[in-house]
């Protein structure tokens, strides 16, 4: 198992190690609500991001005959430092539940209720298709080359994510042994396609240190209806010996101001050991801090954008001048 470990961890740092780094502040939030996955892209240097929401469900478990009630609240505190392809961020959760368990003729009910994950991390963008590969001049010969299938745009944008979790020796959601530091870390990928299609893919090795490691894959299909209203659907397996299961999710989202966005999601999932759903509603707000725009010497469109600014500075001189 541990050379597996080792060999995933080796190939990730090989596949990122040849890129450039890149990055990318938006006009609106960015904000991973409300999916359980992570965007390939920084909130931008400057940006203080809060998500956060609420959740209720119920885990039924057929082999155990347990039912548990689930409420609970998730969180993230996303912040842009130094440049804009890093993010340093806080994720975590808190979890009240009740489970209840058939004794004889009676049930009896388990009360749990603590910090189910925090989560410590950074993310680094290594990689942006759209600021290195230089975009296709239109054919005004050809409708039909214009409209051809293009491979260049399944070239992702691509992170590194990394990161501990953390918790007290005696909380209740820890397995018997594990330790109260952990490491994590991902491989995120994102595809941002023409008509506001948006595919992020989230690769993540969580806990490799412990006797039962985690590996998680999750795939989000985001499309913007409006400019306003975004829905997305999301898959999630996890594989792991101390608990696996495979998750779909849908939800919706609205943009209420470019730096307020309200969202509510529901999930279920495909195995009885236990049956899961939940229900979640949640809001992300950002502070927005940030002045200037980064461009990189080596960057295709940062490039434009810097003969853009100088174009409008140089002009602005010339019309005071005629006041």
């Amino acid at each position: 198992m541990k050379y597996f470990q080792i060999k995933i961890f080796t190939i990730i740092l090989f596949i990122t190690s040849g890129y450039s780094t890149y990055a990318q502040y938006t006009e609106t939030i960015n904000s991973n609500r409300p999916g359980a996955s992570q965007g390939a892209f920084s909130v931008g240097t400057g940006v203080i991001q809060i998500e956060a929401g609420g959740y209720y469900g119920n885990d039924d478990h057929s082999l155990l005959r347990t039912s548990t009630d689930i409420l609970g609240a998730d969180y993230s505190l996303r912040y842009g430092l130094f440049f804009e392809a890093l993010e340093i961020s806080l994720i975590g959760s808190f979890e009240d539940d009740t489970k209840s368990i058939r004794i004889g003729a009676s049930d009896v009910e388990f009360k749990t209720r603590n910090f189910k994950t925090n989560t410590l991390g950074v993310k680094y963008l290594i990689f942006d298709p759209s600021r290195t590969i230089k975009p296709d001049k239109p054919n005004l010969y050809s409708w039909k080359a214009n409209q051809k299938f293009k491979w260049k745009t399944l070239i992702p944008a691509v992170s590194l994510y990394a990161g501990a979790n953390f918790s007290e020796a005696d909380n209740p959601f820890l397995y018997e042994g594990e330790k109260s530091i952990t490491p994590k870390i991902a491989l995120i990928t994102q595809n941002n396609w023409p008509g506001s299609w948006v595919l992020v893919m989230n690769l993540i090795l969580d806990k490799i240190t412990e006797e039962f490691p985690s590996y998680t894959g999750i795939v989000t299909l985001t499309h913007a209806f409006t400019p306003k209203f975004a829905g997305f659907l999301e898959y999630q397996g996890i594989v792991s010996d101390f608990y696996a299961d495979d998750i779909a999710r849908t939800g919706v989202a609205y943009l209420l101001t470019d730096d307020l966005q309200f969202d509510i999601s529901g999930l279920i999932n495909f195995k009885n050991t236990p049956d899961r759903w939940q229900l979640a509603a949640g809001v992300s707000y950002r502070l927005d801090l940030h002045k200037k725009e980064e461009y990189l010497d080596d960057s295709y469109e940062g490039d434009r954008r810097r003969k853009r600014t100088e174009k409008r500075e140089n002009i602005e001189p010339e019309i005071d001048d005629q006041k």
